[in-house]
Order: structure tokens, then sequence, then C-alpha cells
């Protein structure tokens, strides 16, 4: 298990600061195949994971619902034959947390 998988989620107020673009990158860097993107001015986390078919996309997908609803923070989740792609923000604050970071290593983690 990863560190920073380990780590608790912070609790996360709308008042509180996205994290800046060289905190995101620095943090990006604990995380595989992860990758910043920014759609409507807002940094988002994203990953597209591969399987052989839809029904283990659906399984992880599931997987990943799990640890969201036990974080209580939710991503998009597209899933489609072969593929899941997972994507992490916090909507309060429009942008990253580190709290985007953890649930994407817990992510990884469920992909194994």
């Amino acid at each position: 298990m990863s560190t920073l998988a380990q780590s608790n989620c912070e609790p996360c107020s709308k008042h509180a600061q996205p994290l800046n673009e060289h905190e995101a990158q620095a943090l990006l860097k604990s995380l595989s195949q992860w990758q910043i993107v920014e759609h409507d001015g807002i940094m988002k986390l994203s990953r597209c994971f591969n399987f052989r078919d839809f029904a283990n996309a659906l399984a992880f997908t599931q997987r990943v619902g799990d640890i969201a609803e036990q974080a209580g923070h939710h991503p998009v989740l597209v899933t489609e034959w072969g593929k899941t792609t997972v994507t992490w923000w916090s909507h309060a604050i429009k942008g990253l947390h580190i709290n985007d970071f953890i649930l994407a290593a817990r992510t990884d983690e469920v992909a194994e």
C-alpha cells in the first residue's frame, strides 16, 4: 500500500484553497499514469484504466464507487467496454485538494 493511499482525507470546506499547479505537480509524482487535466478552468486528476472486457471494467467501477462512498468524495466515472476513466477533483473548491491525490492512490490499489 502506498503512503499516499494510507493517508487520511482532510476535511475540505468550500473555503479551502485548491492546490496550485506547483503543489499539484509535486503530488502527481507520487502517482503513476495519472495526469492533471484542465476542464472549464478547473484542474482535475484523471486516469484511464484498461480491462479485458466490460464486466471487469464494471467491477472496477464499483470498487472505486465503494472507496468514494467511504470517503464521502465522489469522482466522475466513465465505464466503457474494456476501460474506465476516473476523474477526481474537489467540487466545493473547484480544483484539486490533497484528498483527490489520496483517493487516486486508493483507486490504483483497487485496480490491482
